[in-house]
């Protein structure tokens, strides 16, 4: 990973503990958000809202309260993912989910917490009122039914179909993984105070990397170790999914994979400083050569 990234992983990791490290009454729920927020995730959504910020000419560090309220709802999506009456996993980052380890009501309370305390993080930026409260609407309407939510929704529709067409899937996926990844992008372009052309570049950019994270993600449960993945693999299978390999094949779905990524990539050309962006993108599809 590019220095630059290993700088923004350090700040998150510090960012995260000064909320969630902090001992409290009652105490268990905290301990069920750390537990899933320091799990060893990839931090890929905080580590593009700093980066759209530099890339927009904004001072990234002001803008590590936005990337940690996008991690801790992340988290929150993960916990909710794997309970029972959702995709009802019992492993997450390779060990126990929150559910198993805690309980599934502390975990459904942990992952309410988080989403309550993102917005807590976005309201304590030291960055102009305008800016702060236009990351809020980017984040609440990201997240909601027409965002990631609508796409959960979708998601749990589409179980135990035999088939479905391929615009379905995209749009499900468009939603449940690109949303969330696009208001990171523009929650980076918001504390640059940046411009409509770079807000439509970091929307243009995160749908097309999600897309593409997302059909990676299906190939992997089809073809990774689960002690690589950190979760079972072939949970899509066995939850009745359709997927891209279920519809294009693995190298269909591969051809997609680097047609996504490569839209992303000519998205941020409009930046002067891209490569180090253009350069992670690209390091996604390694994961399934």
């Amino acid at each position: 990973m590019h220095q630059q990234f290993e700088e923004y992983l350090q700040a998150i990791e510090e960012t995260l503990a000064g909320y969630l490290k902090v001992p409290c009454e009652p105490g268990r729920v905290l301990e069920a958000m750390g537990y899933s927020a320091f799990a060893g995730g990839k931090r890929i959504r905080p580590i593009l809202t700093l980066e759209f910020t530099r890339l927009c000419g904004g001072d990234w560090r002001k803008a590590l309260p936005f990337a940690a309220g996008v991690e801790m709802v992340q988290t929150y999506s993960l916990i909710h993912d794997d309970l029972p009456c959702m995709d009802d996993d019992d492993m997450r980052r390779g060990r126990p989910s929150c559910h198993i380890a805690y309980g599934e009501a502390t975990a459904l309370l942990a992952g309410d917490g988080l989403l309550t305390m993102a917005f807590e993080a976005i309201a304590d930026a030291q960055l102009p009122p305008d800016r702060v409260v236009k990351a809020v609407g980017i984040l609440a309407n990201g997240i909601g039914v027409q965002g990631m939510i609508g796409g959960q929704e979708m998601d749990l529709e589409n179980e135990g179909a035999i088939s479905l067409p391929l615009d379905t899937v995209r749009k499900t996926n468009e939603k449940k993984t690109s949303a969330l990844l696009s208001a990171a992008c523009r929650m980076g372009v918001a504390a640059a105070g940046g411009t409509e052309e770079q807000f439509a570049a970091a929307d243009r950019f995160a749908r097309n990397f999600g897309l593409a994270f997302q059909v990676i993600d299906d190939i992997l449960d089809l073809t990774a170790d689960a002690a690589v993945l950190g979760k079972p693999v072939g949970s899509d299978i066995a939850n009745e999914k359709v997927t891209y390999p279920s519809i294009l094949g693995l190298e269909g779905a591969r051809e997609y994979a680097c047609r996504y990524t490569a839209e992303a990539i000519d998205a941020v050309g409009i930046f002067a400083e891209k490569d180090i962006l253009a350069d992670y993108t690209r390091g996604l599809l390694d994961r399934i050569r």
